[in-house]
């Protein structure tokens, strides 16, 4: 079992910035796919970024060049760091943690994110 804690969500204005965090613990399998979803009211959920083990990243086109992924040394913990928010952006997001290579997925528990225009 894999669980989930996210952290970092909150209220900021058009244009600032959030930093997201998810931390993995228990018996944490590799190689592995860690990232970040997200579900706005009424809409389905959707991808924002995921991370591998090996470093290998995507994006929803919709935040390119404004969220950046990244995941510490030990690969427990992924970060989202989101610049120039718009009021699109405003959403519970969701962390996700899946195996590679093997059937297995785990999400946190969600953290809300809105963003005043």
């Amino acid at each position: 079992q894999v669980q989930l804690v996210e952290s970092g969500g909150g209220f900021v204005q058009a244009g600032g910035s959030l930093r997201l965090s998810c931390a993995a613990s228990g018996s944490i399998p590799s190689p592995n796919l860690m990232g970040w979803y997200r579900q706005a009211p009424g809409n389905q959920r959707e991808l924002v970024a995921t991370m591998s083990t090996m470093g290998t990243t995507n994006y929803a086109d919709s935040v390119k060049g404004r969220f950046a992924i990244s995941r510490d040394n030990a690969k427990t913990t992924v970060y989202l760091q989101m610049n120039s928010l718009e009021p699109a952006d405003t959403a519970v997001y969701y962390c996700k943690f899946r195996r590679l290579f093997r059937t297995g997925e785990y999400w946190g528990q969600g953290t809300q994110v809105t963003v005043s225009s």
